[in-house]
């Protein structure tokens, strides 16, 4: 049985390589993540990054798998403290690496939680760079049923490149 492979980051993912590629250049600059409409705590840590090999039945009966990387943040407040340098964090996961395969184009999900409230699943936008520093838009990892979105993205590029007005119009 063949399985469909999940690993493909969406549009409004991304990977842990795009990622770290973009911290790279900014290494001393603070690492913010936001998440809820407010930045995690300057206390942050990171507290486990594991890596999932999934095998699955969607709910069309597809067998899929695909692997993520999960990076677990401790939202916290610890003294005197700042956000951590985007170089430290770089670094953290660099290290991970002598210990565990990570794979860089694996989908990439966050766990944060403040050790009170149960963690919650996030996924990463592309940082941006404003004022010296390095941010991290969170946004809640929805739940969604794959054999629906690819019927759409099979349906959005079925009428992108289909003929209009006798001539053939792709978007590709």
């Amino acid at each position: 049985m063949n399985a469909i492979d999940n690993s493909k980051v969406q549009e409004d993912d991304i990977s842990l390589g795009l990622l770290l590629s973009a911290l790279a250049g900014a290494r001393d600059s603070p690492l913010i993540f936001y998440c809820d409409g407010r930045p995690v705590k300057p206390g942050y840590h990171v507290t486990e990054v594991k890596v999932g090999q999934f095998s699955a039945l969607d709910c069309g009966a597809n067998p899929e798998a695909w692997t993520e990387i999960f990076i677990q943040l401790w939202d916290i407040e610890e003294g005197e403290r700042t956000h951590m340098p985007a170089g430290k964090f770089y670094a953290i996961i660099r290290k991970v690496t002598e210990h565990v395969k990570l794979d860089d184009s694996a989908k990439l999900t966050f766990e944060v939680s403040d050790g009170v409230q149960p963690m919650r699943l996030y996924r990463a936008a592309m940082p941006t760079l404003p004022a010296g520093t390095v941010h991290v838009e969170l946004s809640p990892r929805p739940a969604s049923c794959k054999p629906r979105d690819r019927w759409l993205a099979q349906q959005q590029a079925q009428s992108c490149c289909a003929p209009t007005a006798g001539r053939n119009a792709c978007c590709g």
